[in-house]
């Protein structure tokens, strides 16, 4: 089983990035896909959430209405687009399969925002 993200880097306040997740090793259609994210000396917590038919999407508070979770089953790839981004969207963004009791984490992708 491996997700593989992608899509980090430095980015100015205020600028958009794109994080992709590729999976494989599981069947990707059968589970519901979340991004999660640390940043320095915090927990980790939930950004997103995508149900397994792309039927359902969630936010973090703190995330709605910039940020949109997405998935294509047909390239085993779930995506998380963030736009107007803060300096305290800064951490690592962590990939997240879950099904039945069965979950599997991402090695993260670094996200700093900064001038």
């Amino acid at each position: 089983v491996q997700l593989v993200e992608s899509g980090g880097g430095l980015v100015q306040p205020g600028g958009s990035l794109r994080l992709l997740c590729a999976a494989s090793g599981f069947t990707f259609s059968s589970y519901a896909m979340r991004w999660y994210r640390q940043a320095p000396g915090k927990e980790r917590e939930l950004v997103a959430n995508i149900g397994s038919a792309a039927g359902s999407t969630n936010y973090a508070d703190s995330v709605k209405g910039r940020f949109t979770i997405s998935r294509d089953n047909a390239k085993n790839t779930v995506y998380l687009q963030m736009n107007s981004l803060k300096p305290e969207d800064t951490a690592v963004y962590y990939c997240h399969a879950r099904s039945l009791g069965r979950y599997y984490w991402g090695q993260g992708t670094q996200v700093t925002v900064s001038s």
